[in-house]
């Protein structure tokens, strides 16, 4: 039984690499660690008190979790569709289903086969987004209410930009009361906050958020060099105060879940 109306989701900060994977790059590989979220699954771990929270273990070089099945790009998965004028932005630049590209370097050596790819779709992906819907739905199912806390890392956006992103698809995703409890603990932490810019984000809103029917979500972007070490590689001295903010945005997204639902669903 879910103890929280909140469950979170931590899609891109994995670091595992199948055998497979890592002798099909052209380069080193440390080159797919430009893909994750570095260490933002310690945040969430230090941050967590008692929510369902889904981490993901495989590297997102391995497959994306937050792009759509449709997503798969012909320059690297033979089982791709041509790409077209339909084609997502970010499939156009290399970071589909399974990433082409890790800053302006081309990752693989060689396209992956329609099996392959479909092999990390049924295996990794699906079961990962049922997981998502059967947490989100016995959350509903007891409070009433559910909101996906969807947690990712973000390069810095410089001394004027924001050190918090949260987003809620232009608000298809959440109702605006539980953004603005989000940017008021970043705030009272005094750190901006952007909402939707640059960052509004992406499948797993799309795919999960039912705001009509009681089930939000949000995205969190932090600055990575809030909790990480001046290398932006190991977990730094900012990660326990990174933690607490994070878990003081969870406390408050339960609070405001509750108080929008009567009391008697929420027992």
């Amino acid at each position: 039984m879910p103890a929280s109306p909140v469950v979170v989701s931590v899609p891109h900060a994995g670091r595992i690499y199948p055998p497979e994977l890592l002798a099909a790059l052209r380069q080193p590989p440390r080159a797919v660690a430009a893909l994750e979220d570095r260490h933002v699954d310690a945040v969430a771990q230090a941050a967590w008190t008692g929510e369902t929270m889904l981490v993901q273990q495989l590297g997102r070089a391995w497959i994306d979790l937050n792009r759509s099945e449709a997503e798969r790009d012909p320059r690297v998965d033979e089982g791709a569709p041509p790409a077209g004028a339909t084609a997502s932005a970010k499939l156009k630049s290399g970071l589909g289903l399974v990433p082409r590209r890790a800053g302006s370097g081309e990752l693989w050596r060689r396209r992956f086969t329609d099996a392959e790819v479909t092999a990390r779709i049924e295996g990794d992906y699906r079961p990962y987004h049922r997981a998502v819907d059967a947490a989100l739905d016995a959350a509903h199912a007891r409070f009433g209410v559910a909101v996906l806390f969807d947690l990712h890392s973000m390069p810095s956006l410089g001394r004027t930009g924001a050190r918090v992103v949260i987003g809620d698809r232009f608000g298809r995703a959440a109702e605006s009361r539980f953004v603005a409890r989000t940017e008021a603990v970043a705030a009272a932490w005094g750190h901006r906050a952007g909402v939707n810019t640059p960052y509004a984000g992406s499948h797993i809103l799309d795919r999960h958020a039912r705001p009509a029917a009681g089930i939000h979500a949000l995205q969190l972007e932090l600055d990575r060099t809030l909790y990480l070490d001046a290398r932006l590689d190991l977990p730094g001295p900012g990660l326990a105060a990174t933690a607490a903010m994070v878990r003081q945005m969870l406390a408050a997204l339960v609070d405001e879940a509750l108080a929008g639902v009567a009391p008697l669903a929420a027992e």
